[in-house]
């Protein structure tokens, strides 16, 4: 993992390259001070001060005062969105893309900034030496001091995200995900429970039934961490913890299971925001669960046609086995419940449909509560994170209908694929606790800046 807290320094004085910081509305202003060595070099590579454009220049007059805490081989001019209220990607297109060494930003603050200083930095190399890897950008602060160990926290968490998913099935197995999820309640001191195998059947018969096909190699579990004072309020993270998505007896095609190692990217999300809370020290009961499971092929898979029970008492009838994510997430968000939670988050990578509709960038949100949907759509947007709200449409209950069971766990037809996913969840969650649902693709198909392919 990489060490993020080497990669912003206090400002004691020490010399350092200047970043100057730059919007579309006052690069005129700024461009008409600088001497004409500049003005023709930002003319000739077109340097409007565009976001995420930067340029690098020669120190004005050459030789730099040995006194002085500059360091004198390059000044660097970069555009943001806003140069008077920094946003969380504005130094995404700066950290790891610079040369190495030290820096200061000219004239702004980088409180709200250095979370994508941080992340651009951080690279996937378990596998693969990184060849002409750029050493570190440093980046020197002075007010924003304050702001560091939280970015810090936000960076290590979306790694270890980022470096779970990427990781093969081989190495990401249901026995790594508890591995992972140990060593975090060691260090917080937290509680674990593990259910594993054909212990699942009798308590969580729809995690067993999805992962029954893997027992000899990868065996189903139930991971629960719960931590927190008892007279705190109770929120539950739930993740969908595939770890590997063959569709089943529904088999995919060799393209479709291809990044089919990201199907753990719920169960991914829940355990680096878990880390979070528990790292804050949010005043919470955390409760989180990640049910783990492949979704394999062998004599005994679950069939299509078959009929699960259900912790929460409904019976399933299994329209398509590669609709496995839902029932785990059902078992696990029946448990939840149980505990009479004030809140209740899950994470799945559930539907193509929510990718067909939004997208591989914009995640779905599902949120029975409207002030809670509110309040995360507008997180998002001030992250820079964006989220879209989709219906939770009881009308298309009825497409869930089964002949011989309470439900089925897919809809007649292609239509409002992620809705009906949505509603086949709800079902399992308690109707006075308030709960979102992230249908997220926990991938990126292309690369963009700090936001790598994978």
């Amino acid at each position: 993992m990489t060490d993020f807290k080497t990669l912003i320094a206090a400002d004691k004085g020490q010399k350092a390259r200047t970043i100057q910081i730059l919007d579309v509305f006052n690069f005129e202003d700024w461009l008409k001070d600088q001497p004409d060595s500049v003005r023709s070099l930002v003319t000739a590579y077109k340097f409007v001060a565009n976001p995420e454009s930067y340029l690098l220049l020669p120190v004005t007059g050459g030789k730099v005062d040995k006194d002085s805490s500059e360091q004198g081989d390059f000044t660097v001019v970069a555009g943001v969105r806003n140069h008077k209220a920094m946003e969380p990607w504005d130094l995404v297109k700066l950290g790891g893309k610079l040369p190495e060494g030290q820096y200061r930003l000219a004239g702004a603050s980088a409180k709200d900034g250095l979370f994508g200083w941080l992340i651009p930095q951080h690279q996937f190399e378990r596998y693969k030496e990184i060849e002409n890897k750029q050493g570190p950008s440093v980046l020197l602060v002075k007010d924003e001091i304050a702001q560091v160990d939280e970015a810090v926290r936000q960076a290590e968490a979306t790694a270890l995200v980022r470096d779970m998913v990427n990781t093969p099935a081989a190495d990401m197995g249901p026995d790594k995900l508890e591995d992972i999820v140990e060593k975090l309640s060691e260090t917080h001191d937290a509680d674990l429970k593990v259910t594993r195998g054909d212990t699942l059947e009798k308590n969580f018969p729809m995690i067993h039934g999805v992962g029954k096909a893997a027992m000899r190699e990868h065996a189903p579990r139930l991971i629960e961490l719960k931590w927190g004072k008892s007279d705190h309020p109770k929120i539950a993270i739930i993740g969908k913890g595939v770890t590997f998505d063959s569709g089943g007896l529904s088999m995919k095609s060799p393209a479709g299971m291809l990044i089919m190692k990201k199907d753990m990217g719920g169960a991914a999300h829940a355990i680096a925001l878990a880390k979070l809370v528990m790292e804050a020290k949010l005043p919470v009961q955390l409760h989180l669960l990640i049910p783990a499971v492949e979704n394999s092929v062998d004599g005994n898979a679950l069939r299509p046609g078959d009929v699960l029970n259900s912790r929460q008492g409904l019976t399933v009838e299994i329209g398509n086995t590669d609709a496995e994510g839902r029932l785990v997430l059902g078992d696990a968000l029946t448990l939840a419940g149980e505990d009479e939670p004030e809140l209740m988050i899950d994470f799945a990578t559930l539907t193509g449909a929510a990718r067909i509709a939004l997208g591989p960038d914009l995640p779905a949100l599902f949120c029975n509560d409207d002030d809670m949907a509110a309040g995360l759509l507008e997180s998002g947007d001030e992250q820079d994170d964006p989220l879209w709200r989709m219906p939770l449409w009881s009308r298309y209950e009825y497409r869930l209908k089964s002949a011989i069971a309470d439900t089925n766990n897919v809809a007649t037809g292609s239509f409002a694929g992620c809705i009906t996913a949505a509603l086949f969840l709800e079902k399992f969650v308690p109707g006075d606790v308030a709960w979102a649902h992230f249908d997220t693709y926990a991938w990126r198909p292309a690369s963009k800046s700090g936001r790598p392919k994978g």
